[in-house]
């Protein structure tokens, strides 16, 4: 052990004849922990809520996907399908119809997004599909029924649509209950204009935790996407994509809108989709750090008072040291040590606290939110070790810029001027 820590730590734990120094000591080492342990909690939260967010839309929404510019939709989609699933970094691609539809039962009306999907190959690329709470996405496929067996055929029953949880608990059906969809495109008849009526059965619900698609989204295979809306045999919106490494899909992006040929295809992802949310979290992480950032520099100040009043009771001690050889190098290492001491078990203590808080809000989830309000019920929390480091390096950097301006006042003393009065 060095002569400076030897000293500095003699310093930090002997009994003092000043015990209102020790005091501040104390209040020093929890203000750093209780900043610590705060930033390591609250970044922890913002990091759940953000990747349990991003996962929820990606679970209801594919990667990327790639589109016409001039709005006809696309009329070759298996050849283009085959052209994307051999670009180097796409997991899989489906076909997709999207269009705005009204919901009707003996309920009530609401508005509905409708998608059009492909049974066999969507649920490779919207992971919502393959974690649905009742029913199957197997069973958008063409129903059939015995109705009409006095004619002596099997007739084909209405098709199927999956909707979200909220929706079906709002209009009040169940798996098995029928319901019609509206198309506002409509048709022409001979009586004039008239909206397009189809009937379906609710084949499955889902749930995504999040209010905006549990509410208002759902599901029908592309034949009866087309039928509902009036289009033509094999049109469809577009293509969408799932990526091996979704923080790499506007690179994937660009290698997909290369293969597919550029204009008028286009090929945008989640990233871009969702440029906004994100960044507004990343925002507001940001401000969050910063705010907890203030709590240890308070504790750090705190250091400076510490070693201050160390100083001036210690006074005759460094004059001492310094007449018996001790350089003013020393002298200042052995105050900057002690107050860097005091940021490492501050840190520490931090650290203990704050990984204990974050791991009991993990496992037993005691704080409970509104349902409804958020994506989820609890708090969830995601430890990212960057962050943990981050955090640990900040913490004892401002403790030791803290320690920098006692120790300058404590070898700048002047052996004869400090023992003159003693």
């Amino acid at each position: 052990m060095s002569f400076e820590l030897f000293v500095a730590l003699r310093y930090l734990f002997a009994r003092r004849r000043q015990t209102f120094i020790s005091v501040i000591s104390v209040t020093s080492i929890l203000g750093v922990a209780l900043g610590v342990a705060s930033l390591i909690v609250v970044l922890g939260v913002m990091n759940g809520f953000t990747t349990d967010l991003r996962d929820k839309i990606l679970g209801a929404n594919a990667h990327g996907i790639v589109m016409s510019a001039d709005r006809t939709g696309l009329t070759d989609a298996p050849h283009l399908i085959d052209r994307i699933r051999q670009v180097d970094g796409v997991r899989g691609a489906t076909p997709f119809i999207y269009s705005e539809v009204m919901l009707s039962t003996p309920h009530g009306v609401k508005g509905l997004v409708l998608r059009g999907i492909d049974p066999q190959t969507a649920p490779s690329v919207l992971g919502i599909l393959s974690n649905m709470t009742k029913g199957s996405v197997a069973d958008l496929a063409p129903r059939a029924s015995a109705a009409g067996a006095g004619e002596g055929g099997i007739l084909s029953g209405p098709p199927g649509v999956i909707i979200g949880d909220e929706l079906a608990q709002r209009l009040g059906v169940v798996v098995g209950s029928r319901v019609n969809l509206l198309s506002p495109a409509g048709q022409k008849t001979s009586a004039g204009f008239a909206p397009r009526i189809r009937p379906f059965v609710v084949v499955g619900v889902f749930s995504t935790g999040m209010f905006e698609y549990d509410s208002s989204l759902g599901f029908v295979s592309l034949d009866a996407a087309r039928d509902v809306l009036g289009l033509p045999d094999g049109a469809v919106s577009g293509v969408e994509l799932a990526v091996t490494d979704v923080y790499k899909a506007d690179e994937v992006a660009e290698r997909v809108t290369r293969a597919v040929g550029g204009y008028p295809l286009y090929t945008r992802h989640w990233m871009e989709m969702n440029a906004n949310l994100f960044a507004a979290l990343k925002l507001e992480k940001t401000a969050m750090a910063v705010i907890l950032v203030l709590i240890v520099l308070v504790g750090s100040f705190s250091i400076i008072t510490t070693l201050v009043m160390l100083v001036m009771e210690k006074t005759r001690d460094i004059a001492i040291l310094m007449s018996m050889g001790a350089t003013r190098g020393m002298i200042r290492r052995i105050f900057m040590l002690q107050g860097t001491v005091i940021g490492a078990i501050g840190t520490g203590l931090g650290y203990a606290l704050g990984l204990g808080v974050a791991e009991l809000l993990k496992r037993y989830q005691f704080i409970k939110l509104p349902h409804g309000v958020y994506s989820l019920d609890h708090l969830p929390v995601l430890l990212q070790w960057p962050d943990m480091l981050a955090i640990g390096a900040s913490s004892m950097l401002l403790c030791f810029v803290a320690t920098i301006y006692p120790a300058r006042q404590a070898a700048s003393l002047e052996p004869a001027e400090a023992l003159r009065y003693e």
